[in-house]
């Protein structure tokens, strides 16, 4: 499978937490990082969703929020990931920031120049990277 999202979580369920509508599936990677996506009760049912199952997260670089220093609010994003930099990749309008969290797992998130240098992203700075559970798509092999 070819597939043009950046972040690509390989692990396995380690939660399961049915809903009537929804349930909340966390993934647990290899390194240990841990990702939590919200998907539907069909969802569950159709990939065979179930603790120990191998499993890939999938998530669009533009949809993971950076941010720097600390923080003194709290933030709605189920997912929140601190590491450092480890590269970045300038383009005219935006940059890729390749994050690396402590488990060895790669965020990958697309911002603006502007943010960019407003923020010092820079090899080497700490950052934390918000995702949402509900940006967050789950895949199983067939």
């Amino acid at each position: 499978m070819k597939i043009s999202t950046r972040n690509i979580f390989s692990g396995t369920v380690s939660l399961l937490t049915p809903g009537a509508v929804n349930a909340e599936v966390e993934v647990t990677t290899a390194g240990g990082d841990k990702i939590v996506a919200i998907v539907t009760e069909s969802s569950v049912k159709s990939l065979g969703l179930a603790p120990g199952k191998p499993v890939q997260a999938f998530v669009k670089a533009p949809w993971v929020v950076l941010l720097t220093g600390t923080a003194d609010v709290r933030f709605s994003a189920r997912n929140q990931y601190q590491g450092k930099v480890a590269k970045v990749s300038k383009g005219a309008v935006n940059a890729e920031v390749t994050l690396e969290l402590a488990g060895g797992s790669l965020i990958q998130a697309i911002v603006t120049n502007e943010s960019l240098q407003e923020m010092g992203l820079a090899p080497g700075v700490a950052a934390t990277a918000l995702i949402k559970a509900s940006h967050v798509i789950l895949g199983v092999a067939i």
